[in-house]
């Protein structure tokens, strides 16, 4: 295990113990993995995934995932938070981001950053990447999952965060 940056690893579900509520449920979990994985071994930064885990799934909806990583390019974080669904998919350092919760937060503040640029007519190329134009109509799609997120799938989040109990160390 690579240096996780303080995340409580004991808080996360390993990929290989991933259980659904039901089969279904297992599967649409399992495909957002794979997501997620192709997401982030596609950087050139990315020789191989060292571990992964689970920290918070919702079906096909949402994956939030860490990986630990062998960076093939020096300054690289050897952990990452990434983050997959209905969504665009991203990642993010663990430096702030200590468990899912922390990851979603920074996630939507940052794409509501996108969004403000985009509406304010501002270039978008030092922003997070969305994946998609920036344009008016993809901003507010994307407002719209971001609002979802935040009132209904985050406090969820939170509050499986809070019922885990202590860090392990």
């Amino acid at each position: 295990m690579v240096e996780n940056n303080g995340v409580d690893i004991c808080s996360l579900t390993p990929i290989d113990s991933i259980r659904g509520e039901d089969e279904e449920e297992t599967s649409q979990l399992h495909n957002l993995y794979d997501k997620a994985e192709k997401f982030v071994t596609g950087f050139k930064w990315c020789k191989k995934i060292s571990c992964a885990y689970l920290g918070y799934g919702l079906g096909d909806i949402l994956g939030v995932f860490l990986f630990e990583i062998e960076p093939s390019l020096p300054d690289v974080d050897a952990c990452l938070w990434v983050i997959v669904g209905d969504i665009p998919s991203a990642y993010l350092v663990t430096d702030e981001a200590k468990n899912p919760a922390d990851a979603l937060k920074i996630y939507t503040k940052l794409f509501r950053e996108w969004i403000t640029a985009v509406r304010a007519g501002k270039s978008v190329k030092k922003l997070i990447p969305a994946n998609a134009a920036p344009t008016e109509a993809n901003a507010a799609l994307l407002e719209s999952r971001l609002d979802f997120l935040e009132r209904n799938i985050l406090p969820q989040v939170m509050l499986v965060q809070s019922s885990r109990g202590p860090r392990c160390e």
